[in-house]
């Protein structure tokens, strides 16, 4: 049976669960999988070396997180448009011609907050952060029919971007830029963090505790931890949570999809992946 070889490129990336969850994957659709993590500053390489070095050594295919999602949009072909649109890639094929990227956040927010929330609307979000993982949940949020969202971001910028971005695209969320984190939670209905803040060597929450008085959910994109402080707060405040774990796992189930062309049994997937202790599960 032939070996299909997979791999991760970001930065901080020693605990991340992907390997676990796509070779896991594939042992349950009945094929063999290798996932290799690749950090660029550890392997004295930039960002580009890596990737080619990964088309030139046979990968089926490829993650790519923080902070390489939207630099890597440029090498790729994006053949949907609501992806192209998002203007950021987590997943990219590689196969005779120019490599095909697609964004599996997107997709796998939305999942991840029917399977939490049910069919209820977002209503009024603030999100901070306007990078590669916020892209793609900013467009999550219009698919999924919230009412508003206040983006804010450190780089004003790149906020007034992603607010143009989803404008374009004909959503009828409303898109509003926010100049604080304070001005962007003012009566919103939903939290959401899309900075690295609340990362293993990122300390802090994006969104203090006292912002968060009469909100109904929160939704924290970091999964390293799992229980970060800003989902602490929040499940102390009252409001509903999603960690960042849904979101790896609906877009993992995803992106395994497009590598393989198989569907694994959800169900199974998790069950196996809660099996072992995931901190133990990195090398």
């Amino acid at each position: 049976m032939p070996v299909m070889r997979l791999g991760l490129i970001g930065d901080n990336i020693a605990r991340s669960q992907s390997p676990r969850l796509h070779v896991e994957a594939g042992r349950l659709c009945g094929i063999e999988v290798t996932y290799e993590r690749l950090i660029p500053r550890d392997l004295d390489l930039p960002f580009g070396s890596v990737f080619e070095r990964c088309v030139d050594q046979g990968f089926r295919g490829i993650n790519v997180t923080y902070p390489y999602k939207e630099e890597v949009v440029a090498r790729l072909r994006v053949p949907d448009p609501t992806t192209a649109a998002v203007g950021a890639c987590n997943t990219v094929l590689f196969s005779d011609g120019q490599p095909e990227g697609h964004n599996t956040d997107y997709s796998g927010f939305m999942a991840a907050f029917r399977a939490t929330f049910g069919s209820v609307s977002p209503g009024r979000v603030a999100m901070a952060g306007a990078g590669g993982v916020g892209k793609a949940v900013a467009f999550g949020l219009g698919k999924l029919q919230a009412s508003e969202l206040r983006i804010f971001d450190h780089d004003d910028a790149k906020a007034r971007r992603l607010a143009a971005s989803v404008a374009a695209a004909g959503s009828a969320m409303n898109v509003t830029v926010a100049p604080t984190i304070d001005d962007a939670t003012q009566g919103a209905d939903g939290l959401v963090n899309c900075t690295p803040l609340g990362m293993t060597g990122y300390s802090g929450s994006a969104i203090p505790k006292h912002l968060m008085k009469g909100a109904a959910w929160a939704f924290d994109a970091v999964y390293t931890p799992v229980e970060t402080e800003l989902l602490v707060d929040a499940a102390s405040a009252g409001l509903q949570i999603m960690s960042g774990y849904e979101l790896f796992f609906h877009q993992g189930i995803d992106a395994f999809s497009l590598f393989t062309g198989l569907e694994v049994d959800a169900a199974a997937l998790r069950q196996a992946l809660a099996s072992g202790n995931l901190e133990k599960a990195d090398p």
